[in-house]
């Protein structure tokens, strides 16, 4: 058995190396199967303290392609590139947020 190196993880999937564009559309493609609504958040930190994240446009309410995601995925990063990038999937049933993974680290 071998021990994970000390390092910092942050939200869903932070074991995995970092997910190639591939891999967030299936991730995407995931939240838009279940019914959830697609957000992107960034921030300068990923501090545990920082539990507020600022919202990048509205959430994509209409969205029926991954492609429009990763589209806004991609402006963000490029707008953003010193700041950490996330795609979180809302429940507008339950009204919260039921996942979240991080898609750019500075």
């Amino acid at each position: 058995m071998q021990t994970l190196p000390k390092q910092r993880r942050y939200e869903t999937l932070s074991y995995l190396p970092p997910l190639t564009d591939e891999q967030i559309k299936r991730q995407i493609q995931y939240i838009l199967d279940q019914g959830y609504i697609p957000a992107i958040e960034f921030n300068e930190s990923a501090e545990p303290t920082e539990c507020y994240w600022t919202l990048w446009k509205l959430p994509l309410f209409g969205a029926n392609s991954t492609q429009e995601v990763l589209r806004e995925v991609q402006e963000c990063r490029s707008t953003n590139r010193d700041s950490y990038v996330r795609v979180v999937g809302f429940d507008n049933i339950k009204q919260c947020q039921i996942l979240s993974f991080i898609v750019h680290k500075p």
